[in-house]
């Protein structure tokens, strides 16, 4: 299972992030599960800096990752069981870049290999990385999802 996998790698899920505007953190509509964008979180303190400017590549791939366990932390907190998780259908990675930086997907594979890693197959999606100005709070990685469930 999902949890016996996060066992297996020593993780331990957030505690799920609240908004800081007006909406939800999660939606369930047809199936389907769309989760808002979640920041980089590492014992509480939120991973902030420009790709390409200040942080480099692993500093970034280890940001996507902490997005990545936010998002299965809501995951659990929307759904109750991680096991409801049928597909992570699609991330959409947004990466705080300088102007030249060019390495969007490599970053973003931080959060692509934690989903393969917890899920399995299931776990391999699409996705988009795209490089941002600005992310809110300074943030260096923000990522949503869209995952197909299984019925409660």
């Amino acid at each position: 299972t999902a949890e016996d996998r996060l066992a297996e790698l020593g993780l331990k899920l957030p505690k799920p992030a609240a908004p800081v505007a007006a909406y939800v953190p999660a939606v369930e509509a047809a199936g389907l599960l769309h989760i808002s964008g979640q920041l980089p979180f590492r014992n509480g303190n939120l991973i902030t800096g420009r790709l390409g400017e200040d942080v480099d590549i692993d500093f970034g791939r280890d940001a996507a990752r902490a997005c990545g366990l936010m998002l299965v932390a809501q995951m659990k907190a929307a759904l109750g069981d991680l096991d409801r998780v049928a597909r992570v259908v699609k991330l959409g990675v947004f990466v705080n870049s300088a102007g030249r930086f060019t390495d969007q997907p490599k970053v973003a594979d931080g959060a692509s290999a934690l989903m393969a890693d917890i899920f399995g197959d299931a776990g391999k999606h699409a996705r988009s990385a795209v490089g941002v100005p600005v992310l809110p709070l300074n943030a260096a990685v923000e990522i949503d999802a869209v995952v197909a469930v299984r019925p409660a």
